[in-house]
């Protein structure tokens, strides 16, 4: 990179003109950049390059912090014949210019557990490589400058404390005594995070290469991929400038040229990421300077960061009005040419001197552009990718690439060796987007709000702005005249309720709070009318798959991939898991039997490139069993309620009671002047109700009969957030919020949908047979909050620690508030104290329900029943006889 360094420059804004006068003449030094690249570790010489070797297990593109890591990972875990490629020199990209703070403080508990292995990771290495990688541990400072900042910090402290993390509230006060140059007048707290470090990241990544050097791991410097090959799904090779190499696996850690190399193939890989600029400014050394062991501020209210940087300071921030870049193009001269921009950096530079006003007087060293990588939803990218066997990818890591890189590079490694990592990495998992996010102008559009979120405050519900409208229902229009307010689900629109006329629709759209938000009385009209009458739920972002094949093929694969028993009459309709070897969920999904050889598989929406890519995985190759996503064929509507049977008699001239359509049934029914609907007999709430499946030329009518017929029932629009409410309140487990890959049927109460007993070995039996020997040692578990006021008090969302009898015990998972029980409810998993010798121990309903158990909102206890079972019966008929002695005292007087 050509580094703009120029002495005696101030920090004062009223510089700025100078300095662009300056850069406009001209007059620049050329600098080295933040850090000072290591000597590289395969180059004899500058001119002579090492053999490029025929065949490779493993080949690895990019020498960053990613790509050393994972190198380094497989390494450890016996890997061998593991070539790195670097298209320039080792770490002389992003990593080069990253600002080297490496903090534990993130939004979803996995990137914390990998930021805190990072950190432990990296203060080894000098010891384990004797190579300096610069580690100091300063600790850092969240600053809160308004409530609902302190409410979230609040509420990441909780979190982090069930992770084992050091962290603690703190005072302004506090603040100032850990770092003296913090102005503290305008904050109402801190999260002072103790561990967290700072590292020259160039050295770090020598020292990973050193290390995976000494293991066997063959790093190849000047090597640009060109593409990689594949043959019948299945990555063979890996062509270069200098020749091809045999593999059975790639992976790409290539940053932000990552999305180009997935497109450069025949056969083609989504890699989801946009680049933006990132900048940084550097001080000189402050006239006191500033000692290495100060604490990293990090001001999101700000936008911006600050660590000690060699007696003076180094800072940076997330910018409202980022700048994308590289459209297209893969070579790492584009980092070296970025450009400074001043008026770009004002923003920051003025919140850095109100943050830290003693400032005014340091002189600027530099002002360095390092472009980063960003995803579609803020989290990086990791996996297999779903089309294309053993090729991997680790990349957009969203400006976090130095603190994930240790802990991503593990889990990568543990997936490429054992099928899957030891952590849940499905908030991770590349499978979560498909080929709709892979649109150049998307991404281009997404990064430009995601840059500028990661500093934002995000209340619980929040959405993305960008990219909407992607993938609707045929009603979409029809529902959004009609008052719907839209959440985005896998690029779905999916209504979260429904706005009444009268309404103050503004105010609505822009209600963000921890506490009782303005839609409720909306909601809980809807679940009344679920309860009562009948409401309609536009549904049809669920994953749908017809699996059908000319003899037993298409059931005898089911009945190896699902844990219950496929082989039902006709109609039927199994609710079941596909498992992994360990037993966990894979998917959760309804399956109905269509015809002897056909069944409609219904899964939820963001499976629909997961679950796809594990069927194919278990797929035959059969040309007379045939896999097809009917996704975009039917339109989802979820009747609820009791007078949901009296509507479709009254469109089909059908009895639909439960002697005539009993629960758990399918039949293809005519619902006005529509054939062929797909009518069900179940919710997903259980509720009383029914699911239609519409082919999509006939939604509209059929949406419009059910609501013209409904009238006289009290029909009514409901939204995704009673569905919600009516599921939790039923002890209902949803995958992706309350199931993943970790999580068995024997631990959710869910063993009477495991058949053991079925002619077929299905995939996770024998774990399955051997957790029930051994006891389970996890429960799913009910929570009921007792003494919370809902008006008053912060709402539980989902990652509450749970205490049971003043000892950490889990966390939850969903809640929502219950309109029967007129109460919170939440969702999780409790677990008993390790025994003796620090083993887990089976867990019994006896240490459930004699526990006092608190759920812990935002640093508060409030008191909770666990139950392994629903609470609403029991409530229903207290509140029954609770109206019943009221109802009798008025008549009494």
């Amino acid at each position: 990179m050509s580094s703009c360094v120029r002495s005696s420059r101030a920090l004062s804004p009223v510089m700025l003109p100078r300095l662009r006068l300056l850069h406009q003449t001209g007059y620049r030094l050329v600098g080295r950049g933040l850090w000072t690249s290591p000597r590289c570790l395969t180059v004899s010489g500058d001119s002579q390059l090492l053999p490029l070797p025929r065949q490779a297990r493993v080949v690895i593109c990019g020498g960053g912090i990613v790509g050393t890591s994972v190198a380094y990972h497989l390494a450890r875990l016996g890997w061998t014949d593991i070539v790195l490629l670097e298209q320039g020199r080792l770490g002389a990209g992003t990593t080069r210019l990253c600002a080297g703070i490496v903090s534990v403080a993130k939004p979803i508990s996995i990137e914390c557990q990998m930021a805190n292995y990072s950190s432990s990771l990296y203060q080894q290495l000098e010891e384990e490589t004797g190579v300096k990688t610069g580690y100091v541990k300063t600790g850092s400072l969240c600053l809160a400058q308004n409530q609902d900042r302190f409410i979230s910090l609040k509420r990441l402290a909780s979190r982090l404390k069930v992770m084992g993390i050091n962290c603690n509230i703190i005072k302004p006060k506090e603040v100032a005594k850990l770092h003296p140059l913090v102005n503290i007048h305008d904050l109402v707290g801190a999260l002072h995070l103790p561990e967290d470090a700072v590292v020259s990241p160039p050295d770090v990544n020598h020292a990973l290469a050193v290390a995976s050097a000494g293991q066997g791991v063959q790093i190849m410097e000047r090597t640009s991929v060109q593409q990689v090959l594949v043959e019948k799904g299945c990555v063979t090779a890996v062509e270069t400038d200098r020749g091809s190499i045999k593999c059975e696996y790639f992976v790409s850690c290539a940053g932000q040229w990552a999305y180009e190399l997935g497109q450069a193939s025949e056969t083609k890989v989504s890699v989801p990421l946009h680049g933006c600029e990132h900048f940084y400014l550097l001080t000189k050394p402050l006239q006191e300077p500033l000692p290495p062991k100060t604490p990293v501020v990090i001001d999101m209210d700000g936008r911006i960061y600050a660590r000690p940087w060699q007696g003076g300071l180094l800072s940076g921030g997330f910018e409202k009005n980022p700048k994308p870049i590289f459209t297209e193009g893969r070579n790492q001269l584009e980092i070296q040419n970025m450009q400074e921009d001043w008026d770009h950096f004002e923003p920051m530079l003025s919140a850095l001197l109100r943050r830290m006003p003693s400032l005014e007087s340091a002189e600027i060293h530099q002002l360095v552009n390092c472009p980063e990588s960003f995803t579609p939803d803020m989290r990086c990218l990791m996996g297999e990718t779903p089309g294309v066997s053993g090729y991997y990818v680790l990349a957009g890591m969203n400006s976090s690439g130095l603190a994930f890189a240790g802990g991503a590079g593990k889990y990568l490694a543990e997936w490429m060796t054992y099928g899957y990592p030891t952590a849940n990495v499905w908030p991770l998992d590349i499978k979560r987007f498909g080929n709709l996010q892979s649109s150049r102008t998307f991404l281009r559009h997404r990064v430009m709000e995601v840059m500028p979120l990661l500093y934002e405050l995000k209340v619980p519900r929040w959405d993305f702005q960008t990219g909407r409208q992607l993938r609707t229902s045929p009603l979409y229009d029809r529902l959004d005249t009609q008052g719907a307010r839209w959440m985005e689900k896998h690029g779905f629109e999916r209504p979260k309720y429904f706005v009444p006329p009268g309404k103050d629709l503004l105010s609505l759209d822009q209600s963000k709070t921890f506490y009782k938000p303005d839609w409720f009385d909306i909601v809980g009209a809807e679940v009344k009318c679920c309860k009562e009458a009948v409401c309609v739920i536009d549904m049809s972002s669920f994953t749908k798959f017809e699996l059908t094949s000319t003899g037993d093929q298409a059931l005898e694969l089911l009945q190896h991939l699902c844990a219950n028993d496929l082989d039902v009459p006709v109609g039927h309709i199994v609710h079941t898991g596909m498992l992994n070897e360990r037993g966990g969920y894979e998917n959760d999904c309804s399956v109905v039997r269509l015809s002897k050889n056909s069944f409609f598989i219904i899964s939820p929406t963001d499976q629909q490139v997961h679950c796809w890519s594990w069927i194919k995985k278990h797929m035959p190759n059969d040309p007379h069993l045939h896999l097809e996503d009917v996704s975009w064929k039917y339109t989802a509507l979820n009747l609820i309620g009791p007078r949901a049977m009296d509507v479709l008699a009254e469109l089909s001239y059908v009895s639909m009671t439960p002697d005539h359509f009993p629960s758990m049934f399918c039949k293809e029914m005519s619902v006005g002047y529509a054939n062929g609907i797909r009518v069900m007999s179940m919710t997903h709430t259980g509720e009383p109700g029914f699911m239609l499946y519409i082919p999509i030329e006939y939604a509209l009518h059929v949406y419009n009969e059910v609501m013209s017929v409904g009238q006289k029932y009290g029909i009514r629009n409901a939204g995704y957030y009673a569905l919600r409410s009516l599921r939790i309140e039923k002890f209902f487990a949803f995958w992706g919020q309350d199931l993943d890959a970790f999580t068995t049927p024997l631990e959710c109460g869910r063993e009477f949908r495991v058949k053991f007993d079925k002619d077929t070995d299905f995939i996770g039996r024998e774990a399955l047979l051997q957790q029930r020997q051994d006891g389970v040692t996890r429960r799913f578990v009910m929570l009921v909050l007792e003494d919370h006021d809902t008006e008053l008090d912060l709402w539980p969302w989902w990652g509450e620690p749970v205490y049971r009898n003043d000892q950490l015990a889990g966390t939850t998972t969903s809640s929502a508030y219950s309109y029967t029980l007129e109460r919170h409810v939440c969702l999780g998993f409790v677990s008993p104290p390790l025994g003796p010798e620090g083993l887990p121990t089976a867990i019994t309903p006896d240490f459930i329900n004699r526990g006092d158990y608190e759920v812990d909102i935002a640093g508060q206890r409030y008191p909770a029943k666990a139950k392994l079972y629903p609470f609403s019966s029991l409530f229903t008929q207290q509140k029954r006889r609770k109206d019943d002695i009221e109802l009798s005292n008025l008549q009494g007087k």
